[in-house]
């Protein structure tokens, strides 16, 4: 029934079919081979030196008495005049915080002999903040002349870190961008617009100074030293 289609007609449609699948094998060639975006990720790291601006001191006394009572009696009456030493040299009450507080029996061993009781130990610690850097060594005085006879480790901090956040966050961006454009000189890549960003804080330096008693009536040497806040960023950067 198809004898009367003209050959001409018959070549068109043929013509037609092949070029509609070269076509479609064309598309899909293509898709297969294109290239997927890279990527560079670095860590750049950056820090900022400064002076700290306050001192937190842990400050105690330890009594020894016949009886708990006794020793509990003994120690409050000497943490009130620690507290009056403390608020003379300008601490406020909300710099200060009872941080420990025990009370245990000291045990007497003779040989031979069943263990026996020495006495009672009352023992309580604050946490003084001193907002003053530069009458840290005049407090601890202050608090040794009132009675403390345990005085922990000073360490040193910044009330508000965010200026010398900044500086570091700062340098980190910088190092982590050289990086990166070293990475992609290497790679013989662009380097394109940044795509991710991640933040590591990390404060460090003398955290902690020592002091020295040279007399009853004469303040501890203190040295506040300087602090160095760090800063890693870790920086994903698209490939162009």
């Amino acid at each position: 029934m198809f004898t009367n289609i003209p050959q001409k007609f018959t070549i068109l449609v043929l013509l037609s079919v092949i070029a509609l699948v070269l076509t479609g094998c064309d598309t899909v060639v293509k898709s297969e081979v294109k290239p997927a975006a890279g990527e560079i990720t670095v860590i750049g790291k950056g820090e900022a030196v400064g002076k700290p601006d306050q001192a937190q001191v842990q400050v105690g006394v330890d009594i020894l008495a016949d009886s708990v009572e006794a020793a509990a009696s003994q120690n409050q009456s000497v943490i009130n005049k620690i507290m009056s030493a403390l608020a003379a040299q300008g601490v406020k009450p909300n710099d200060i915080q009872t941080s420990n507080f025990n009370v245990w029996v000291e045990q007497v061993y003779l040989e031979g002999q069943t263990p026996q009781v020495g006495g009672y130990h009352v023992s309580n610690q604050v946490n003084v903040t001193i907002r003053e850097i530069d009458k840290v060594s005049e407090v601890i005085a202050a608090v040794i002349g009132a009675g403390a006879n345990n005085i922990f480790g000073i360490s040193f901090s910044v009330a508000d870190p965010a200026t010398m956040e900044a500086e570091a966050r700062a340098k980190a961006m910088e190092d982590a961008r050289a990086r990166a454009e070293e990475l992609a000189r290497l790679g013989q890549v662009e380097l394109g617009e940044v795509k991710l960003i991640s933040e590591v804080i990390a404060q460090t330096g003398p955290p902690f100074a020592a002091f020295e008693q040279a007399a009853a009536a004469e303040a501890p040497s203190i040295a506040p030293g300087q602090l160095t806040f760090q800063i890693q960023l870790q920086v994903t950067y698209n490939i162009k």
